[in-house]
């Protein structure tokens, strides 16, 4: 087979050597193109331009591809046109794209023309298609379709999607994981275009409550004198940050090659961390170095999803990686990627229309309007059009690296969210499928504490009524108290997973003073002894209690002591003793009158008889009667006797026993009403909030309320008279009454209220 002439030239300067100059000229188009006479028949050429960078990989991929289409065009005898292809190495710049473009126009006359580039690559290009009414065929998207894309470029065809599909896949992702916060990476491109990208991103992450909370914008290697020390520096500056979930937006295989190696060296890459990887690095994987993907285990990744089932694509791969080895023997990987399926198909529908057409006389404007009108499958998928842009729904591959490789964990489409088969409906399929890494077992928090992080100011008061709380010592500015050692432990807690360094402030204030200086962000959080309040909940948030709830009224006990002579008489009520009494001279008297008849014992003068009668009946109380019962009716008397007898000393023993044993303290005061009727005067903590609650809710007058500094302030004050009542929160009132046991007592039931917690900062809505 013989070889046609085939052009490959960069405008000006080439960037690549003359030994890939002739191996492009003799290898990689080999039967690209055929004679313009075979067969008898006279073929009319049709020259098409390609504006590529054709010494990066996405490069080498897209030349190769572009021949396999021409290749199958050209071998196609019935076909009255040849295809010339001409490449120009646009070297990622877009100015010289623009020059390359003018010049296939002008020089090579070319009737569409093809750039692999950015998206502000293929503007640029289409202004110069415009002018020439020459179509473009971009395989390049912006993030947001501009409403005027039509009318500014009528001639540019879209042969890819919107990155908007892409961002949203990237944003659920992070909503699913409820990452709050992000960092956006990207190489930052000399004529911009990425703040759209970030803006659509941005959107995207508000509708979950997340955000970016940095943008790093890596400049290309190019303009770099020591890329490795750049990035170094650029990465150091990202630990200074919260967040550890890193979403590269774009960069080249160069840029993702070095960054990934300083990001593991920075200590970006371990534990709690998260990479998600866009398209423009994800397809890029299988080239990059296995050392240098190790580095970034663990990261998740997005591949726009083309079936590879079907025989089209077989035959296509096949011949793709033979003549790709043979061109390129230096690239580790040989499988064609996406960019390589859309310049096949992109170079497809210019065949396609060619074949539709089979007139003598083409004009760049019928070859325009019969590409718009393809619909046909192709390798990328379905390759139909609207105005110029490319209906295809999208739907990209989820893949994690894992270890040296990576493998795909689903799928995810704007119709049916993520999906662990391509057609199922949405499902989780990430619980227990994720890599993650460093190796752990759960979902990275996706973030870390700042390497310069400020301490935590923590306000804390130091003037308190009762220090078992909290006690700050001013010479040694130590805390101590039960609410800093349960702070200090839940701390070391903490710590076990991230660290928080802090420092405690004194603050000698009000209670309320003091939480307005969290709003106002002077302190960070408050620890100490703080009440959790519905009005205070508007402005700070607080940790669940850890104390009960509640106000409790305090007030003196007076003792029985003075009334200890009669205590005997304690046990029975006074009705009880006459019930007993009436008993027992009921049972004397029975007693007498069935024995004096009888019993000599019983007999003689009256008197001695109801004497003995009498003493024997008390007797019989302690079970030490001598005489002898001779009637058997007496007998059963006394049976009933000694039962009631026996029932009467025990009750009497153990009551009796109760009351001597345990002291009864009596409260002087058990009526809040009474306290307000009798202009009573009450004592409360004074940095407190019970002042209000006094007066607001239990309609105190403001007159009769009196602050009390100190828990020992508490027992002068009763003591001489000053108040008549305390009104404590629970825990303070049990620390208080445990202390002074005797003295005062507790008197409830208590008012609810929200119990102690520690307040910290309100985050912003």
């Amino acid at each position: 087979m013989r070889f046609s002439e085939v052009k490959v030239n960069s405008v000006r300067k080439p960037s690549f050597s003359i030994r890939t100059v002739i191996t492009l000229l003799l290898i990689v188009f080999h039967g690209y193109t055929t004679p313009a006479i075979a067969n008898n028949n006279v073929y009319r050429n049709i020259h098409i331009g390609a504006i590529v960078d054709i010494e990066s990989l996405i490069g080498k991929e897209v030349t190769t591809a572009m021949g396999l289409s021409v290749q199958k065009f050209n071998n196609n005898n019935s076909n009255n046109y040849k295809l010339r292809i001409h490449f120009k190495n646009s070297t990622g710049n877009p100015l010289q794209a623009v020059l390359a473009a003018n010049e296939l126009i002008e020089a090579n006359e070319v009737q569409a023309i093809m750039t692999m580039g950015t998206w502000q690559e293929a503007a640029l290009v289409a202004e110069v298609g415009n002018k020439a009414q020459t179509p473009v065929l971009s395989f390049a998207s912006p993030a947001v379709m501009p409403p005027s894309r039509s009318r500014n470029w009528p001639f540019l065809l879209q042969i890819a999607t919107n990155e908007t599909e892409q961002i949203k896949c990237v944003a659920d992702i992070i909503s699913w994981f409820k990452w709050r916060k992000i960092i956006a990476i990207y190489a930052d491109e000399a004529y911009g275009g990425d703040y759209k990208v970030l803006s659509l991103l941005t959107e995207s992450l508000q509708q979950f409550g997340s955000e970016i909370e940095y943008i790093l914008a890596l400049p290309p290697l190019s303009h770099l004198i020591d890329p490795k020390e750049a990035l170094r520096d650029e990465l150091t500056k990202l630990r200074e940050k919260q967040s550890r979930v890193f979403v590269v937006l774009h960069s080249s295989l160069s840029l993702a090659t070095h960054l990934f190696s300083e990001a593991k060296d920075v200590g970006l890459t371990g534990r709690d961390t998260v990479w998600i990887l866009t398209e423009s690095v994800a397809s890029l994987l299988d080239t990059i170095n296995s050392s240098v993907i190790s580095s970034i285990e663990g990261a998740i990744g997005i591949k726009t999803y083309y079936p590879e089932e079907n025989k089209t694509y077989q035959d296509f791969f096949m011949q793709f990686r033979r003549i790709f080895r043979s061109n390129y023997p230096d690239e580790d990987n040989s499988e064609p990627g996406i960019h390589a399926l859309r310049a096949y198909d992109g170079m497809t529908t210019i065949t396609n229309a060619l074949e539709k057409l089979q007139t003598n006389n083409i004009t760049s404007k019928a070859l325009f309007d019969t590409i718009l009108s393809s619909n046909f499958s192709g390798l990328s998928g379905e390759i139909p059009f609207k105005k110029g842009v490319l209906l295809q729904n999208s739907t990209f591959t989820i893949i994690n690296v894992v270890g040296k490789r990576y493998k795909e964990l689903g799928y995810w489409s704007r119709e049916l969210g993520f999906s662990k088969e391509r057609n199922d409906k949405g499902t989780n399929i990430y619980d227990d499928m994720v890599n993650w890494p460093g190796d752990i077992r759960r979902v990275p928090k996706g973030w870390a504490m700042p390497t310069d992080a400020k301490r935590m100011r923590i306000g804390s008061p130091g003037r308190t009524s009762f220090e078992k709380f909290v006690k700050v010592t001013d010479d040694s500015k130590t805390y101590s108290g039960f609410c800093i050692n349960l702070f200090v432990e839940m701390h070391k807690i903490l710590e076990q997973s991230y660290p928080l360094p802090y420092e405690f402030v004194q603050y000698n204030g009000t209670y309320n003073d003091l939480i307005e200086h969290v709003i106002n962000k002077t302190f960070d959080a408050v620890v100490g002894d703080i009440t959790i309040l519905a009005s205070r909940s508007k402005y700070v948030e607080f940790t669940q209690p850890f104390t009960e709830s509640g106000l409790s009224m305090v007030v003196p006990v007076k003792s029985e002591d003075s009334q200890k002579a009669w205590m005997f008489m304690k046990p029975f009520t006074l009705e009880m003793w006459i019930v007993t009494g009436a008993v027992f001279v009921y049972t004397m008297l029975v007693v007498w009158f069935l024995e004096h008849h009888s019993n000599p014992e019983f007999r003689g003068p009256f008197k001695n008889q109801l004497g003995t009668a009498l003493w024997f009946t008390y007797s019989s109380l302690f079970f030490a009667h001598k005489e002898k019962i001779q009637s058997n009716l007496a007998r059963m008397v006394l049976v009933v006797w000694f039962f009631v007898v026996y029932i009467l000393t025990s009750s009497y023993t153990a009551s009796l026993t109760s009351t001597l044993t345990f002291q009864k303290l009596q409260p002087d005061v058990t009526d809040i009403d009474w306290l307000k009727r009798s202009n009573s005067i009450v004592g409360y903590d004074g940095n407190s909030f019970v002042n209000d609650y006094l007066i607001n809710v239990l309609q105190f007058k403001e007159d009769n309320i009196r602050p009390v500094a100190t828990e020992h302030d508490y027992d002068w004050q009763f003591k001489n008279g000053r108040i008549k009542a305390a009104f404590f929160e629970l825990p303070y009132a049990k620390v208080f009454t445990n202390k002074y046991c005797t003295q005062y007592t507790a008197i409830y039931p208590t008012f609810t209220l929200g119990g102690l917690g520690f307040y910290f900062r309100k985050a912003p809505p």
